[in-house]
Formats: C-alpha cells, structure tokens, sequence
C-alpha cells in the first residue's frame, strides 16, 4: 500500500495560536513541533534579546582569532546581526512569528496581557521565580482567559528544594542519572555533548500540551502544566531504577557493551575515524555473525560457543571481531550484517548525516531560505502523518519582523502607538548591544 504524504487537510493545530516566551533549546524545540501542526507561534523576545551580549560577542571575536569557527553561526561568522544569525535559533523557531515585548515594565506587561487574552498556550521555560516576579504566572493568566494552556519548563519544577536552581542540559544530565551509567568500567562518568535532557523534555512537552487542547475541546477549560526538565529524564532510565529497587545494585558503567549481549560494541572501520556498532544477542545471530564474516577459524573456538562464553571473553572477542570490520567501510559492514539479520549501523557524522540515503529518501532533512542564513539544510519534523503532514511556511522571524503584525494587526494599535512603544524601548526592532 503507497500512502500519499502530501495530500493535505486543514493542519492539526489550524487556529491555535501559541504565545512562545521559552529560550535554548527544551521550549523552543517543543514550540517548533506544535507550529509544524498548524499553530499560529509568536515567538517573544526581550529587547536585550539572545546573543547580543559584549562579553558573547567578544567570546566569539576570540574563537575565530584563534582560528576556530565558533560553530553556533554560518561559517563562524557572527555577522552585523548575531541575533538573527545564529544557527540554533534559525532552527528551532521556524515557522513562527516574531516580535520584541520588554515585560520588565508594565506597559509591556499589559501588552502581553493583551496577547494572553487572544491566545491558546503559553509557554516558558524560566526558573520558577521569573513569571510569579512578572505577575504574568498561571493565577494571573486564567482570570484574563480562563480556556489558557500555560505550560511551565523550568529544570527541577515548580516546586521543591531544587525550585529556583538555574539549570541546563548539560547539569540536568548528570541530575537525571545518565552520566552515572555512561563511560567505561576503568573511568568516571561521562556527558553526552547533545544536553540529552532538553530534546527529552521538548517531546514530553508538545505532548502535555497536545493532551491539555484535548481536554479543552471537551471540557472548555484551559489548565496549568508544570513539567520539570529533571524528571523528563529520569523517566528514560527506569531499568536502572528497577535494578537497585529490586536488587540493591546500582549498575556500573560498561562503556559500549552490555550486560549480556556479545559481540556488542563500537567497532573500528577501513578508514579514518570511522565506526559500526554491532549487537549479536543470541546464538542464531551469532552463527549468522560468523557466517556473514566468512566463518574464520576462530569462531570455533569453544569459548565462544554460547552466550556467556562469549560475554566472558569479550576482551578477546572484540579484537578478532575488529580485525575484521577494519578491512571493511562502515555502511559495507553494516548491510553485509543486516542482510544476514544480525543488527549493525554505521556510526555517521554530521556530514554523513546530511548525505545519508535513507533520510533522504525519506525527505527527512529540509531546505530552508533564509535572508539572515541564505539556504540550509534542517531537521524536519520527525512524524509523517497521511492526512495532515507538518508545513514548513516559513523560516525563524528575523527579530521583530512580524511587529506590524502582531500589534497592529492583533492588537489593533495604530502605526504612532507601535512607533510611540519602539520610541520608548518597550517593543523594539534592534537589540541593544555594544559590539566587540
């Protein structure tokens, strides 16, 4: 059966309009999901917005003197408007519009509220204290519209001892216990360089929201969502969990192997920096592993005849199983095992990545032009949906580029009472900043 992914019908989230206060990377990836599926997204800068800072633009100025690309704009180069520049930013608020509120002053406060009144969902991922100290919190918000969403991301939750800590991705890690069982027996804990937590907690939260406009089109009554980064990611480790709950062992790091499976590892490959993984998790798999290598003489060796033989003599295995892979590309090793049933994948790098056949059959990867950028290649939305496909309209706003719009046109402000507010740095169409 062939299904046509681009016959298209009113998209998911026609009509829900979405108010984006969220920054990095766990609000504005959860955000960028809805607005795939339809929602009308006004992403919300500060005046002082993003990467405009002397000291980050000095940071960047010495990267690139050094003769490093700063990898966070094109070709390392921060350009005269860093803050429509940079690459993650371009990525992660596509399709939405764009506009500059200052909520640190009540002017800008009740221009927000304004907003909330028209709107669906709210989201932000501050520290707790940041929207109660705005007077904009959820208590404040319902008695402007009683049917708002807000959803709430801060790293520990809304409540708690941990509440008002600042965190990222890259400490909520260690929090939520992934770095405790990464890197080998011999060493300490390692980090993933991806802050695994905040791709985590974007998921669970496009989810929470989407089961929150459920409850909605039921009941008619909006809610509040506190959804805490930390624990978006402890819920990923639950076997390691249950291991000590039911055994008293915390589990130790085993670096690339596993606890039963052998051969399981990361496998050097013909070539430089170039890798597969292989899994063998039974002894079927194991005699098509062997006969997939050509049956070498040393796959009959009575050590490696069952599982635990195997497991016990990885040090061993693992050499003879590299001297082989070594003669051979990673995509060679990987369909040469897969055509035999047993799993493997070729470890691919972003260049790879980029090139890699399955995704682009599959249209993964999307183009997109920007006049901040010029064309580049994103990730796309990771579910294809028959009927209603995601639809990529346009390219992250440049900074207050959607003002006219959304104050005028919202709002219904006149063009004196928009020029008035930028006059007066409540809107603004520039961040400040001092260059280094």
């Amino acid at each position: 059966m062939t299904i046509d992914f681009n016959m298209t019908e009113k998209a998911v989230l026609d009509g829900v309009r979405v108010l984006d206060l969220s920054r990095v990377w766990s609000g504005p990836m959860a955000v960028r999901m809805l607005a795939d599926m339809g929602a009308e997204v006004i992403l919300i800068d500060a005046p002082q917005a993003r990467v405009t800072t002397p000291e980050y633009l000095q940071m960047v100025k010495q990267f690139r003197a050094a003769g490093r690309h700063y990898p966070y704009f094109p070709d390392g180069d921060p350009g005269d408007e860093p803050w429509n520049r940079q690459g993650s930013y371009n990525d992660f608020n596509r399709n939405k519009l764009g506009i500059t509120l200052n909520l640190a002053v009540e002017e800008g406060r009740e221009l927000f509220k304004r907003l909330v009144k028209v709107s669906d969902v709210v989201v932000e991922n501050f520290t707790p204290r940041v929207m109660k100290n705005f007077g904009l919190d959820y208590t404040v918000l319902k008695e402007i519209n009683p049917a708002i969403i807000m959803i709430s991301l801060p790293g520990y939750g809304m409540n708690g001892p941990y509440r008002d800590y600042p965190a990222y991705g890259t400490t909520l890690e260690q929090h939520a216990g992934f770095s405790s069982v990464m890197g080998y027996p011999d060493s300490g804990p390692y980090r993933t360089q991806s802050t695994y937590v905040d791709p985590v907690a974007s998921v669970n939260a496009t989810s929470a929201v989407m089961l929150a406009l459920l409850y909605r089109r039921h009941t008619g009554k909006g809610q509040y969502i506190d959804l805490a980064q930390v624990e978006a990611g402890v819920t990923l480790l639950g076997e390691v969990i249950l291991d000590y709950s039911m055994n008293g062992r915390v589990p130790q790091r085993l670096g690339n192997r596993h606890t039963f499976m052998a051969p399981h590892g990361c496998y050097r490959c013909r070539g430089d920096d170039v890798w597969v993984t292989i899994a063998v998790g039974t002894d079927e798999e194991w005699h098509a592993f062997c006969d997939a290598m050509g049956n070498p003489l040393w796959t009959e060796e009575t050590k490696f005849a069952d599982q635990l033989g195997r497991w016990h003599h990885q040090d061993e295995l693992d050499r003879l199983v590299q001297a082989w892979t070594v003669l051979h590309g990673h995509y060679e090793v990987m369909h040469i095992l897969q055509a035999a049933g047993v799993a493997a994948g070729a470890v691919l790098n972003a260049k790879e990545l980029l090139a890699d056949p399955q995704l682009k059959e599959r249209a993964y990867f999307i183009e997109q032009d920007s006049p901040s950028v010029g064309k580049r290649p994103y990730p796309g939305f990771p579910v294809k949906l028959s009927r209603t496909p995601p639809v990529y309209r346009r390219p992250a706003p440049r900074v207050d580029e959607h003002t006219d719009f959304v104050f005028g046109g919202l709002l219904g402000l006149t063009k004196e009472e928009i020029a008035d507010l930028m006059e007066r740095r409540i809107i603004g169409n520039r961040p400040p900043v001092t260059q280094a």
